[in-house]
C-alpha cells in the first residue's frame, strides 16, 4: 500500500480548554494538557479527506497550567435515534428537545489560557485516492491553514471552547515562544478511540510524560498503547 507522510505544525490557543477524563463520569474534569484526540480534531477541522490521515507526533505547552472552576448549564439528554429513524422513514417525528425543560447544570474543572504547538503527520494512502498524488493535499492543507480557512471551527475539547490557530513554520522559529520549563509525570491519557469495531468503539491509553513543556506521543501500533 502507498502512504506518504509529512509533519506539519499548529500552534492552538483559547482562553479555556476541557479535555475531559473518561474516568470523572459525570462530572468535566480536564486532562492537564491537550490529548492526541483532540489535537488531531483540530487537524481535521483545518482539512479532512478520506485519502489522508493525521498522526500527532509531539505536543508543545506554552502556557504555564493554569486552572478554573466553573459551573454551567447542559441539556441533560439526546435526541432519541428511535425518534430519528421513525423521522426518517414517516418524514416527520418529534426532533426537538425543549432546553427549559432539560437543564441541568454540572460542575467542570477546566483550563485557562492555554496554547500549544503541536505537531502532527499528515499521512496520504494512495489506495484511497490513486489518482491523486500526496502533493495535492498537502498544498491544500498548507494554503487552508495559513489562511485560516476550515471545515469547521478547531476546538479545545469542548465545542464552545473555540480555538485560535495558525501554522508554524517546523521546526519552530527562534521568534516562536519556548515551551514551558515543567517536567512530570502525567499519569495514564487518552490516546484515541479505536474504530475497529464501528458499533463498539475502544478508548486506547498510553502513559504521558511532560518533559521541559514537550510531551512526545507514542504510535498508535506501539507497545505504548493500551486499549
Amino acid at each position: 500500500m502507498g502512504r506518504e507522510a509529512t509533519t506539519y505544525c499548529l500552534e492552538l490557543s483559547g482562553p479555556y480548554a476541557c479535555f475531559t477524563r473518561p474516568e470523572m463520569k459525570v462530572e468535566r474534569v480536564s486532562y492537564d494538557v491537550i490529548t492526541p484526540s483532540a489535537a488531531r480534531a483540530c487537524f481535521e477541522a483545518v482539512l479532512w479527506k478520506p485519502a489522508i490521515r493525521w498522526h500527532v507526533r509531539r505536543i508543545e505547552v506554552l502556557e504555564p497550567i493554569r486552572w478554573i472552576n466553573l459551573r454551567r448549564n447542559e441539556v441533560a439528554s439526546v435526541v432519541s435515534t428511535r425518534n430519528v429513524e421513525t423521522a426518517m422513514k414517516t418524514g416527520k417525528g418529534a426532533l426537538g428537545i425543549n432546553i427549559e425543560d432539560d437543564r441541568q447544570q454540572r460542575a467542570g474543572l477546566f483550563l485557562r489560557d492555554v496554547a500549544y504547538r503541536v505537531y502532527a503527520e499528515l499521512e496520504f494512502i494512495r489506495e484511497r485516492d490513486p489518482h491523486a498524488t500526496a502533493t495535492k493535499y498537502l498544498q491544500m492543507f498548507e494554503r487552508r491553514a495559513r489562511r485560516g480557512q476550515c471545515v469547521n471551527q478547531p476546538y479545545l475539547g469542548c465545542r464552545e471552547f473555540a480555538a485560535a490557530f495558525r501554522l508554524v513554520d517546523h521546526p519552530a522559529s527562534e521568534t516562536d515562544p519556548p515551551p514551558i520549563g515543567e517536567t512530570r509525570d502525567l499519569g495514564f491519557m487518552l490516546h484515541d478511540l479505536d474504530f475497529s469495531d464501528p458499533s463498539d468503539p475502544k478508548p486506547r491509553f498510553f502513559r504521558a510524560h511532560l518533559t521541559n513543556g514537550v510531551v512526545n506521543v507514542p504510535a498508535w501500533n506501539s507497545e505504548e498503547v493500551r486499549g
